[in-house]
């Protein structure tokens, strides 16, 4: 991998993991139209580290006290009751359902799940998902009023990411929003619950899969994963800020467009599944 498609790579990546767009779809389906072979899951999981550090400055207050909340939660009482215990549990058990997903179907989701067919198939029913969410949301919670059963159900939404295309962020986004937040809460709770996730995954298949990677080049993964951070940092600014005053409508039509462009370029034979 050279300089120039690492760069791309880590700037689609962090300007995509925290839309919900998929990051995964983007870092596939980019390379596939400038003639570039695919880099790969282990790769893309590899280069979330760098959005994962954008999370780790961005929500740093609120990721500390969900931390040192869930952490005296065990010593009973009070504590259990506290806003940031209840926040902290629901980020811990959110991660359970995608960590047992994503050991589990391990091997298809690195070689078998990448396919431009599957890709564009969730980049459109998650789309209509959205749409209900939308819909039937009530839009009146914020995060502090986060409980055990909101990481649960999000949780659930966020093992859906595991299929390239649906989104992180967009999967547990949605979610929030069927459990009555608030659009930015939404985003900003998906972001809380997803930060374990993303460092768990990343840091597995870098010991895993590190011959594979180092194969590219340390370089170039280097690289990619400086520019993920950067643009990742401006990508959840924008977000958050975005969805304090309009609704996710242009994600929706930016999923179902590029869907069908995608199953377009697939049926007319210019893209290859």
């Amino acid at each position: 991998m050279g300089l120039l498609e690492a760069i791309v790579l880590g700037i689609v990546q962090g300007l995509t993991e925290f839309l919900p767009i998929s990051s995964t779809a983007h870092v596939r389906i980019v390379p596939a139209l400038l003639g570039w072979e695919d880099p790969g899951a282990s790769f893309t999981a590899v280069i979330q580290l760098g959005t994962l550090l954008a999370v780790l400055i961005y929500f740093r207050s609120d990721l500390a006290r969900a931390f040192v909340g869930w952490c005296r939660s065990f010593r009973g009482g009070e504590h259990l009751k506290s806003a940031d215990a209840k926040l902290g549990w629901a980020a811990f058990v959110g991660t359970i359902p995608v960590a047992v997903c994503g050991f589990l179907f391990k091997d298809w989701i690195r070689e078998d799940s990448r396919s431009l067919y599957i890709i564009a198939g969730s980049l459109i029913g998650l789309a209509l998902l959205l749409v209900v969410a939308e819909w039937v949301g009530k839009r009146v919670r914020s995060v502090d009023d986060a409980k055990l059963a909101d990481g649960w159900v999000v949780g659930l939404f966020q093992a859906i990411s595991l299929i390239p295309g649906a989104s992180r962020s967009g999967s547990t986004i949605t979610g929030a929003l069927f459990m009555g937040f608030d659009r930015a809460s939404a985003a900003r709770f998906s972001f809380i619950l997803s930060t374990p996730a993303i460092l768990a995954s990343g840091l597995f298949e870098l010991f895993d899969q590190r011959r594979e990677i180092m194969s590219i080049g340390a370089l170039p993964v280097i690289v990619s994963t400086l520019f993920s951070f950067i643009f990742g940092y401006a990508a959840i600014a924008f977000l958050i800020n975005y969805l304090k005053t309009r609704s996710t409508s242009i994600f929706i039509v930016y999923r179902l467009a590029l869907g069908g462009l995608l199953l377009f370029l697939l049926w007319n034979g210019t893209l290859t599944p």
